[in-house]
């Protein structure tokens, strides 16, 4: 039968619920707060959770929360509570939870409630795309085998000529079913024990170095020297050098850890004619498994798809083929659709224009890497000399030196060094 974690504060509707659900045959474990709860969770990998929404610590709704946002939701949540309203039921319901019990819980209500929620696959009902949905191109089958075999040899996993999808595809794809996944991207405040304990057994991913904030590059070092304790595994993506990582101020040790084993992605651009059947697969799985409209590329469309200059690789192709699918207005879509989304001139094809990946990014953490870049293509065109670099940014040359240490970058030659 099941494995259901029981989450309530309150001693004696633990136990019943716990009677009930064993004599049913259940395997039932019980927590009294959030913190047993988020415990159980790691341990146990339950099948179904009852929640209680009023716990003294941290309440259901604010717990649910913190599942869905680091991926935990991979098990049917029911909440539970005596003071519940149709408020209460609408949040959770919008959260995650599949459904809603009001205590006094009547028996056969507990019963046909677990009996439908364990029937709810929370898994599988978007399930993530991965290297597996490909096996019909070359290209992509022999990434595949290679990422498992760096995979069998190592916990930490540097994807270079990659970020964004493709990355996130690739650790997916290495990503053991029904495990946590963090994204380190997404974490602006200090990393602890506990939120790496909560995804013990799963997979960390960082969808692009360059854009690591100071603090997100701390975190990246806790977690880098806990993987083994808690069973984790990284993948990391960046498109461009590690010595570029240096130069922006990055600890050595940790580049020398990220460099440790890697795997490169091939270019689109060196492989155009795997495009049209990569397109193809990506087409297939939007309208099988992610819900989009029923759609299929026309010959004269995987044509121009294969003719197109593919400047922006992987993610380019990616997000075109999801335009087409959601703004296509007829079943098949054409080879004018494609020249649509793409945007080309009669003559000559043009990179779809994608958002830059810093506006992912929280302001602050956005900014910093702007003028890391800013500063790296000034301090690099001038080779260094800072008279003219501060000629070049409209800074006085001690506000220059100034910023140069907050980014961590070398300010190259001081002013006294020879500059003309």
């Amino acid at each position: 039968m099941a494995q259901i974690l029981v989450v309530d504060d309150e001693v004696g509707i633990r136990e019943l619920l716990s009677e009930i659900l064993a004599d049913e045959g259940h395997d039932v474990t019980l927590a009294e707060d959030a913190a047993a709860a988020r415990r159980a969770r790691g341990e146990k990998r339950p099948d179904l959770v009852l929640l209680d929404i009023w716990m003294p610590d941290t309440d259901g709704i604010s717990l649910l929360k913190e599942w869905s946002a680091v991926n935990l939701l991979t098990m049917p949540v029911v909440m539970m509570s005596g003071h519940g309203t149709i408020d209460s039921a609408v949040e959770a319901t919008k959260i995650g939870a599949v459904d809603f019990l009001e205590k006094p819980i009547a028996l056969q209500k507990l019963l046909q409630t677990v009996k439908k929620a364990l029937k709810h696959d929370v898994a599988s009902s978007r399930p993530p795309l991965t290297l597996n949905a490909f096996a019909r191109s070359p290209l992509l089958k022999d990434l595949k085998k290679r990422l498992e075999q760096a995979a069998a040899n190592t916990s930490v996993i540097l994807l270079r000529s990659a970020t964004g999808s493709i990355a996130e595809i690739c650790a997916r794809t290495l990503q053991t079913p029904k495990t946590p996944w963090l994204d380190l991207s997404a974490t602006s405040a200090p990393l602890s024990q506990e939120m790496l304990e909560n995804v013990a057994g799963g997979m960390l991913f960082i969808a692009d170095l360059m854009l690591f904030s100071r603090l997100q590059q701390k975190n990246l070092a806790f977690a880098l020297e806990r993987l083994d304790r808690y069973k984790l595994r990284l993948v990391a993506a960046t498109s461009r050098p590690l010595s570029v990582l240096a130069e922006a101020g990055w600890d050595p040790a940790l580049i020398a850890r990220l460099g440790e084993v890697w795997v490169t992605l091939p270019q689109i651009s060196g492989h155009v004619d795997e495009v049209p059947e990569v397109a193809a697969l990506v087409l297939s799985y939007l309208v099988e498994r992610q819900g989009m409209p029923p759609r299929r590329f026309s010959t004269a469309a995987l044509n121009a798809l294969r003719l197109h200059r593919w400047q922006g690789e992987w993610m380019e192709l990616l997000a075109t083929v999801r335009n087409l699918a959601v703004a296509a207005l007829e079943e098949e879509i054409t080879a004018e659709d494609v020249d649509g989304v793409l945007r080309r001139d009669t003559d000559a094809a043009s990179p779809a224009v994608l958002p830059p990946p810093q506006f992912s990014q929280p302001l602050r953490e956005a900014r910093e890497a702007f003028e890391r870049q800013y500063f790296e293509y000034h301090l690099k065109n001038e080779c260094g000399n800072m008279t003219r670099v501060a000629e070049k940014t409209g800074l006085e040359r001690t506000h220059l030196y100034r910023k140069l240490k907050q980014l961590g970058l070398n300010p190259g030659r001081r002013p006294d060094e020879g500059e003309q």
